[in-house]
């Protein structure tokens, strides 16, 4: 019986760490056009770009939802394009980011064949429409995407209105529910 529930408070961890902690990008490409563009900051002399959670969330729904369309189509989703991403909205649910106090942010789709990592970072910062953007130290943080030939980068502030931080209601909501939990297991744990 003790066991058991060493066992089931060990389960209980393992899924607190996984409910805690971010994802982490996989894909080379990302990583290498993320340094890429700190590097570009950087002979700029601005802050690099952080990462956020929400930003690599939105920049992945958004290159997956964007993977068959046509490469030639990209000039239609720059920043003021005639063209909206498609479902924006939705992506913007899944990935909890509220829309009513997020205004400033930007997004900047690419499309590359092959997403190779030096054409891309040469697409965003030699291209007058996607460097105004990284040249701008408003922007502090960053999340990319990637799905077949297309990266997403999106750019977020620090301002209250650019963060993508989660609603403080729910963030202490949610970690209320952990703790709760836990505290449920170590007690039967422990008796």
């Amino acid at each position: 019986m003790a066991s058991f529930k060493l066992g089931f408070f060990l389960l209980a961890c393992v899924f607190a760490f996984l409910f805690l902690s971010t994802p982490t990008q996989c894909k080379d490409e990302v990583d290498s056009v993320y340094k890429g563009i700190n590097s570009f900051r950087q002979t700029k002399n601005l802050s690099p770009l952080n990462r956020v959670p929400k930003a690599y969330c939105l920049a992945d729904e958004i290159a997956e939802e964007m993977e068959d369309i046509p490469c030639e189509q990209v000039s239609q989703y720059y920043p003021g394009g005639s063209m909206q991403i498609p479902k924006l909205q939705k992506h913007i649910d899944k990935c909890d980011i509220n829309i009513t106090t997020t205004s400033d942010g930007v997004i900047l789709p690419v499309c590359v064949a092959k997403l190779e990592p030096t054409v891309v970072l040469s697409n965003y910062t030699h291209s007058d429409v996607y460097a105004k953007y990284l040249n701008n130290s408003k922007y502090t943080g960053a999340g990319l995407g990637s799905e077949d030939d297309w990266m997403v980068l999106v750019l977020t502030t620090n301002t209250p209105t650019g963060t993508f931080a989660a609603d403080a209601s729910t963030l202490h909501a949610g970690v209320e529910f952990l703790l709760l939990a836990l505290l449920v297991l170590l007690i039967n744990y422990l008796y």
